[in-house]
């Protein structure tokens, strides 16, 4: 999937299920702490929310994010209990990282009603010092490949090839990849929310 097939795909399923849970982009706003103009921007397919993003307004229109990037053939044709994903099938789930540097790939986006969301996820060489995220739940980082610096509240370990991270995603965390690519398998537990 494109970065614009991206961006219309969650722009459009943000506004539809905002419409059909009966919320107005006002109080979209006031659930998730986001401006009302960066929301519209999410729905009118000119920003593509990274997934710290993404998750607020998942939690506040009560919704699993996979819903978000699930296109119609997609969803119709998943099976309620199994998933597999080639890796020629993995889709970039949410590009809305890149402007930070980052990238995702969904590698379970099949399955609905998921209680965890993995992603293999790239880290940039360097981070702006003034971005970081912090969502509900929990997340896993296990290092698949280079080397990454990763902080949460302020203080900083260096992940190597093998490591595994597990913290509370409340916390303000981010990740720099060290000396080239550094990819991991990322999983996200968020707490229970309805379905669309």
């Amino acid at each position: 999937m494109s970065d614009t097939a991206a961006e219309n795909l969650i722009g459009m399923k943000v506004r539809n299920l905002r419409k059909t849970r009966g919320v107005t982009l006002d109080e979209l706003a006031g659930r998730t702490g986001l401006t009302k103009g960066y929301l519209s921007k999410i729905e009118n397919a000119k920003k593509v929310p990274p997934i710290e993003t993404l998750s607020r307004i998942s939690a506040a229109l009560q919704a699993e994010i996979a819903y978000f990037f699930q296109k119609e053939d997609d969803e119709d044709n998943q099976d309620s209990q199994i998933s597999i994903v080639r890796a020629h099938e993995r889709k970039p789930a949410i590009r809305g990282g890149a402007s930070f540097g980052y990238s995702y790939e969904s590698v379970a986006h099949k399955l609905r009603h998921k209680k965890m969301e993995p992603f293999v996820f790239t880290f940039p060489a360097s981070v702006d010092e003034e971005t970081y995220f912090s969502h509900a739940g929990e997340e896993m980082i296990f290092i698949l490949s280079g080397m990454v610096e990763f902080e949460i509240e302020g203080e900083c370990k260096v992940l190597s090839v093998g490591d595994c991270l597990y913290f509370d995603a409340s916390l303000k965390h981010r990740g720099r990849a060290i000396d080239g690519e550094a990819r991991a398998l990322v999983v996200i537990h968020q707490p229970e929310t309805a379905t669309p």
